[in-house]
């Protein structure tokens, strides 16, 4: 069955979307509990992860082309999530940002978004959205071309 057929025939049924084998998020934030416990969500929901605690290797990992979502603190000690941003316009990757923050104010979340951010979660009070957003940034970044890496060993296959 093809991806285009699945999806049609889940959204027909009401059911929610399935994460495709071989989608890959990188997460791009210091280690702390608000992370972690980010990064436990969406390993039961069965997205495969990567985590880089600084934006330089965040930037580094990200321009690999393997990872359709990048999970991000809005700053880190070694730059800002304006540089992820920088990473996928310079070459050309379709992968998509959300941003996962505590101190957002709402001027700083639309600025965000017009500066292309697919979303913005409050860390505090939005851990549930964070499936859904990263699953919406998921399918965003698919309809872009940023499919899974058919080169690329698949975790899970590895496992």
């Amino acid at each position: 069955m093809s991806l285009a057929t699945q999806t049609q025939e889940e959204i027909r049924s009401g059911s929610p979307l399935k994460i495709p084998d071989g989608a890959r998020i990188l997460m791009v934030c210091e280690d702390n509990h608000d992370t972690e416990r980010l990064r436990t969500i969406l390993r039961e929901e069965g997205f495969i992860s990567e985590w880089a605690k600084s934006m330089t290797a965040g930037c580094e990992a990200a321009k690999s082309g393997q990872f359709q979502v990048v999970v991000s603190t809005p700053l880190l000690k070694d730059g800002s999530w304006r540089r992820l941003s920088e990473v996928a316009n310079h070459y050309d990757l379709g992968f998509e940002i959300v941003l996962w923050t505590r101190n957002f104010d709402l001027r700083e979340w639309a600025v965000a978004l017009e500066e292309g951010a697919f979303d913005v979660l409050d860390a505090m009070c939005e851990q549930p959205m964070a499936v859904e957003a990263t699953k919406g940034a998921l399918w965003a970044a698919y309809l872009k071309g940023a499919g899974p890496n058919p080169g690329a060993a698949s975790p899970r296959k590895a496992a």
